[in-house]
């Protein structure tokens, strides 16, 4: 059973920057294609990043240029800096792993078999 949890969240100026955690654990991290989705109130889960096993790197168009999903192996974590960020910005974050290595549709949270339980992150303006 894999375990997820992320940190980092928090309160932040507009303009600012914030860097997210997840730390895995119970599987077999280096193998696993992960990413990071949000959610606000009243609206449905988005997709944010995602980083294959090989790194390869996908981005919601909302945060292209401004955040940077990577990951490090050897302590089983997977990071979202957030920079220049924006009161749209605000929700609550999540990161999922899909252990099959194989995502064949980054965007979809049906892609990913584990989740976290989530890290608020708050712009203000």
């Amino acid at each position: 059973q894999v375990q997820l949890v992320e940190s980092g969240g928090g309160l932040v100026q507009a303009g600012g920057s914030l860097r997210l955690s997840c730390a895995a654990s119970g599987g077999t991290f280096s193998t696993y294609n992960m990413g990071w989705f949000r959610q606000a109130p009243e609206k449905e889960r988005e997709f944010v990043a995602h980083i294959r096993r090989s790194g390869s790197t996908y981005y919601a168009d909302s945060v292209k240029g401004r955040f940077t999903i990577s990951r490090d192996n050897a302590k089983n974590t997977v990071y979202l800096q957030m920079n220049s960020v924006k009161p749209e910005d605000t929700a609550v974050y999540y990161c999922a792993a899909d252990p099959t290595g194989r995502t064949w549709r980054v965007g979809a949270t049906q892609s990913y078999d584990y989740w976290g339980q989530g890290t608020q992150v708050t712009v203000s303006s």
